[in-house]
């Protein structure tokens, strides 16, 4: 069981800023911006490029997660980052975005 999927079961504390059936969405413990967090789906996916269509609406359901943290958060503009693999900095392997903003953020990113 993956870090992520024990915060969903609440067998790890977080700090949750969003739910809903399909997914949850809390604060990254390192974040790397002033609003840095991590919208999670429940269905356990360890990354994108293992994807399939049958997780087409699962996916969207992800961005639309996305976009509602943003605007609790008080984002108009915002950065979404989904990191596949261990080289692209993945250490969760388990499909996540980071909602990222409250700063200038710079491009390209690294």
């Amino acid at each position: 069981m993956t870090l992520f999927e024990k915060i969903i079961a609440r067998q790890i504390p977080a700090d949750i800023v969003y739910e809903d059936e399909f997914t949850l969405a809390f604060r990254d413990i390192h974040p790397q911006a002033p609003v840095h967090v991590l919208v999670v789906p429940k269905k356990a996916l360890t990354q994108l490029d293992r994807a399939e269509e049958g997780d087409a609406d699962l996916l969207g359901r992800c961005l639309l997660s996305a976009n509602r943290v943003a605007a609790l958060e008080g984002l108009t503009d915002f950065r979404l980052v989904i990191n596949n693999g261990a080289g692209a900095g993945q250490s969760v392997f388990h499909l996540h975005l980071h909602v990222l903003g409250g700063r200038q953020l710079a491009w390209p990113p690294g």
